[in-house]
């Protein structure tokens, strides 16, 4: 017996489809149990897939309405009258449609259609609204955007919501999505207070993504049960966030030059950047339960940086990759980071990865002196250096040496020497010297 699995390639479909539409297949067809009918049927999503089941037997045919799964592909469907014809059929007669994902273009009007049909049903629901047609509405081009979202609120029973190129500048009319978990939007043009009320219609959601989006100068994110959180913000400007959320364990944002977290979280994962502008304040309280934190971007007041690293005390694998510091324009270089404080202060560290300017700002040439016999770097297992410059050669290498010496379970050392501004001989010494240390470390260090 020919059987379809949901692995089965597109053109290893069609040519099955075909076979088993020939009269004798296609009774035989009809045999099949319920069950297994079920299982193939609800195993596709892609319409041209689902289209050509309906040709397999009239058993398949009548079969076909209780797929719970229909994918339109962007470019399966020529012009936006035509897919919203097709769709609309089979919109109509998937009755028990939980989810629909729309990539190719159609038109706002008959969304609400198909929404106004499938309401009861849909669970989850996936448009790519960049090519939407939609007619002007009567108050102007700034109320556009919102007609094209507000017919969305009729599926009240929706799981998750996934939009791109959605323009949410004035307010969508949602009255409460009890049910979403997962929201997410991507490549937005957004206003603060359009956002705030669409967030307030979805109050018990768990994941919530905001990605490749911009416009917002402020943002209060105050969601119960909020578990991921994911906020990447375009642009230069000096965005703010405050977010309360007492059950947040992944914390993952770009663009933002003000951060405050309420203090009554489960951070397990951190990850903050800032691609463009400066990194003025963060606040979160202590981080208990941190595993992961990365801090990335061009520029970070040293205040944000030293106020995050005193509250991570408990974090085990780190990423550091900021260019510079200072409070304004002037691009500063780091203040000089103690070594053996920073490992003391951070002992259960398993993961180490610094970048740049930072690695150079490492200084232990004071604490050395004094050493207590019985310092350790206790877990250390790995760490990562990016070295772009020759300058402070005998600081780095000392840097180097104290960790290969203080830690105990240290198995890779990994030295990528990146973009050395400084191409003469002192670079050349440098990475004789840095060649030495791998061959006396030949086990541990590798250069890149």
């Amino acid at each position: 017996m020919l059987f379809l699995t949901p692995h089965s390639s597109s053109q290893t479909f069609h040519r099955t489809v075909c076979l088993l539409s020939c009269p004798s297949s296609a009774s035989a067809m009809d045999s099949l149990p319920d069950a297994i009918v079920h299982h193939i049927l609800c195993s596709l999503s892609n319409a041209r897939d689902v289209a050509a089941c309906s040709c397999v037997s009239r058993y398949w045919n009548e079969a076909v309405p209780y797929i719970p799964s229909l994918y339109f592909p962007r470019n399966s469907l020529d012009g936006a009258a035509a897919a919203d014809a097709t769709i609309g059929r089979m919109v109509a007669s998937a009755v028990c449609l939980q989810d629909l994902i729309v990539y190719c273009p159609f038109s706002s009007a008959s969304l609400a259609s198909w929404l106004d049909l499938r309401c009861g049903t849909l669970r989850s629901l996936e448009l790519r609204m960049d090519g939407i047609a939609s007619k002007p509405a009567s108050g102007g081009d700034d109320e556009a955007p919102a007609n094209e979202l507000e017919c969305i609120g009729v599926a009240r029973g929706l799981e998750s919501l996934k939009l791109w190129g959605v323009s949410l500048t004035t307010s969508p009319n949602w009255n409460c999505f009890d049910k979403l978990r997962f929201l997410e939007i991507i490549g937005a043009t957004l206003r603060d207070g359009a956002l705030s009320d669409a967030l307030h219609a979805c109050p018990n959601l768990t994941d919530l993504a905001l990605l490749s989006c911009n416009g917002v100068a402020t943002l209060s994110i105050e969601l119960e049960r909020l578990e991921n959180c994911r906020l990447d913000f375009l642009g230069p400007g000096n965005c703010s966030l405050h977010l309360s959320s007492p059950k947040l364990q992944i914390l993952e944002i770009q663009g933002f030059s003000w951060i405050r977290v309420n203090q009554d979280h489960h951070i397990r994962r951190l990850c903050i950047a800032k691609s463009s502008g400066r990194v003025y304040k963060v606040e979160l309280g202590k981080l208990p339960d941190l595993e992961f934190m990365s801090l990335r971007g061009i520029q970070w007041r040293w205040s944000a940086i030293s106020s995050i690293l005193y509250c991570a005390s408990e974090v085990r694998h780190l990423i550091m990759k900021i260019e510079f510091c200072g409070d304004f324009d002037t691009l500063q270089p780091f203040p000089e980071i103690d070594l053996v404080d920073f490992f003391n202060n951070h002992p259960r560290l398993c993961k180490f990865e610094i970048h740049g300017a930072l690695f150079a700002a490492f200084c232990q040439k004071n604490s050395l002196k004094n050493l207590d016999s019985k310092f350790v770097i206790p877990y250390l297992e790995e760490v990562i250096i990016t070295v772009r410059s020759p300058l402070n050669a005998e600081q780095k290498l000392n840097t180097l040496e104290s960790v290969l010496m203080y830690s105990v379970k240290l198995h890779r050392m990994t030295i990528r020497l990146s973009q050395m501004k400084n191409c003469n001989e002192a670079a050349d010494d440098f990475f004789k010297d840095i060649c030495k240390l791998k061959y006396m470390n030949y086990n541990v260090v590798q250069i890149e």
